[in-house]
């Protein structure tokens, strides 16, 4: 089944992979329309905490949280309507803002019919942080088990930790490889509901 993968860098790691259609950001994955499952990791940096912070040092509409051009609105709109999951860093205010969720403990948590969310760390799949990661998962089956571990990594993401290095823009929005399949796997394999439609 094809895939449809949403607000990817350009030349990213779902560039050149048989059946994913990925769309950047000249191709503004707002205007997508169907018909395939997606993976959408929607712009985080309004929804995380230091975007008030950000907001009230620098101002300006553009920095304003939660001001993404109705990015994260749109993605969650695909997810429901074709199928697939939502990936978004752990705390992110979009939860609370549009109602989901906030995923407690380890593994899924059914939150409506056909929804699922859950906490994931992308250090279990070889990123160098733990890089907390909440997902959102629609489908008519329930998600495939995820690989669980709380690997504290060996780098960070900021500079919350000075005994760590810390990683580099590029390096720490990388999604790994291993954790891009675990999320098209889960795109592919949800059951397609235009069947049922």
């Amino acid at each position: 089944m094809k895939v449809a993968a949403l607000y990817v860098q350009t030349g990213g790691c779902y560039f050149g992979l048989p059946d994913v259609d990925p769309w950047d950001e000249a191709r503004d994955a707002r205007l997508y329309d169907g018909p395939h499952p997606v993976v959408a990791h929607p712009p985080c940096q309004l929804w995380v905490n230091f975007a008030a912070l950000n907001f009230k040092r620098y101002g300006g509409e553009h920095n304003r949280p939660g001001n993404d051009g109705g990015c994260f609105a749109a993605a969650l709109a695909s997810v429901r309507k074709w199928g697939g999951v939502l990936e978004h860093p752990a705390g992110s205010n979009a939860w609370r803002t549009f109602e989901l969720a906030r995923p407690t403990g380890i593994g899924w948590h059914r939150m409506a019919p056909r929804e699922w969310v859950c906490e994931v760390w992308q250090s279990a799949y070889g990123h160098l942080a733990r890089k907390r990661t909440w997902l959102f998962y629609s489908g008519d089956q329930a998600p495939p088990e995820l690989r669980w571990a709380r690997t504290p990594g060996t780098h960070q993401v900021g500079w919350f930790d000075r005994i760590k290095p810390t990683l580099s823009k590029r390096d720490a929005s990388r999604t790994p490889d291993a954790f891009r399949d675990a999320l098209l796997n889960m795109a592919r394999t949800m059951y397609d509901r235009r069947k049922t439609a």
